[in-house]
């Protein structure tokens, strides 16, 4: 850890982190044009972010399809969606923390003969301890890095065929938790004292590096990717953590926090605006264009952490 305290730090600007400050006291800008018959994918749509994002693409004259995990919630918000905004929405049951049905999705979207005009990668958790799947992966890392990761790469084919799309991971400002990068040989967090926290913002930076490699690879084919914070607003994350930790959300958390409302504009706007139709590789915080840290620029650990990350995967059957 040293080596990398000794190479980010004297990269390190105040000047960024006024930044960051300035911009949470920003509104995201608004696009009122509709977007009638394109289809929409969005993770995790039955609450929170995921929730108001389907609703604001559905008003707008969007197709949806919702990745979720709980077929009551999924045919509940369907069902709304078609009573109150009257556009097609439909649903794949998936538990994004497993590495099976990750790629089920992906083989599901890459046979739709339509193009997928914006790929909202939304689902998220927030962890106070280490938990792990079945098949032996850490679920934080799991859900955020490489979740998002192998749907993208298994619809390459698709968008070098369709030539068009936006991408957008939601991430989060706590990706500066990651303060000297990640521990590539302890991604899953099994040597060191698990933090939720930072576990939560290495998820966060791994997902922002693997934005770099894919901005390369997509950009011939006219498709865009960006990352985004979506904003401080009250979402279900951590609501099966301790009870402390639900105490602290609900009386501190959220009573400062702004409506999920909020971040489905900033979504939006970002899949949506023709202002952001040649913009790519960017992280946002809501609609702002925000330097990113030096270990999330880092090119260099971008391009090992997707050689650690096939090996990860090659561990367990799957191919990156």
């Amino acid at each position: 850890m040293n080596s990398e305290i000794r190479k980010y730090w004297p990269q390190y600007k105040w000047s960024n982190v006024f930044a960051m400050i300035k911009n949470m006291k920003q509104h995201p800008r608004r696009h009122k044009e509709p977007f009638r018959d394109k289809l929409v994918v969005i993770t995790g749509a039955t609450a929170g972010i995921g929730y108001y994002t389907a609703r604001k693409y559905a008003a707008m004259g969007a197709h949806l399809i919702m990745v979720n995990r709980n077929p009551q919630k999924s045919e509940r918000v369907r069902r709304e969606i078609a009573e109150e905004f009257g556009t097609p929405a439909e649903y794949v049951i998936a538990d994004l923390a497993l590495l099976a049905d990750i790629q089920r999705v992906g083989q599901y979207l890459l046979a739709l003969e339509k193009p997928i005009d914006v790929l909202i990668h939304n689902a998220g958790v927030h962890l106070q301890s280490r938990q792990e799947t079945s098949e032996g992966l850490e679920v934080n890392l799991v859900i955020h890095y490489l979740c998002p990761l192998l749907i993208t790469r298994m619809l390459m084919p698709k968008y070098q065929r369709d030539r068009t799309g936006r991408i957008i991971f939601v991430s989060s400002e706590a990706y500066r938790f990651a303060v000297w990068g990640l521990d590539l040989e302890d991604l899953q967090w099994k040597r060191r004292r698990y933090s939720g926290v930072k576990a939560y913002g290495a998820g966060k930076l791994a997902q922002i590096l693997s934005m770099h490699i894919f901005a390369r690879e997509l950009a011939p084919y006219n498709i865009t990717i960006n990352t985004m914070h979506p904003g401080m607003v009250r979402t279900e994350s951590g609501k099966d953590n301790t009870r402390f930790y639900q105490w602290y959300k609900k009386n501190i958390i959220d009573k400062y926090s702004d409506s999920p409302e909020v971040s489905a504009e900033a979504l939006y706007y970002l899949g949506v605006s023709p202002e952001a139709t040649h913009i790519t590789d960017v992280f946002f915080h809501l609609t702002t264009e925000e330097e990113l840290t030096p270990p999330a620029r880092d090119l260099e650990a971008a391009e090992a952490l997707w050689k650690r990350t096939r090996e990860i995967l090659h561990e367990r059957g799957a191919v990156l």
